[in-house]
C-alpha cells in the first residue's frame, strides 16, 4: 500500500522551478523527489553538525505495508 504523505505548498520563482527541474532531470528524479533529497540532505548536515533531531512519535512514519 502507498504511503500517504502530508501535502505541503511552496512557493518559488520561476528561474528557480525552472533550475530544479532541470537538476532533478539530469539525476532521473521527479522535482519532488529532488526536494526531498535536498532537504534530508540538508537536515543530515545539521544533524551531524548538533546532534540528531528527537521526533515525537506522533510524527513518526509508520510503515503501512502489511
Amino acid at each position: 500500500m502507498k504511503k500517504e504523505y502530508p501535502r505541503y505548498t511552496l512557493r518559488v520563482s520561476n528561474e528557480i522551478l525552472f533550475k530544479l527541474a532541470f537538476v532533478s532531470d539530469f539525476y532521473g528524479r521527479s522535482k519532488n523527489r529532488e526536494i526531498e533529497y535536498v532537504i534530508r540532505k540538508h537536515i543530515e548536515d545539521f544533524e551531524k553538525k548538533y546532534g540528531v533531531i528527537p521526533v515525537p512519535e506522533r510524527f513518526q512514519d509508520k510503515d503501512t505495508e502489511e
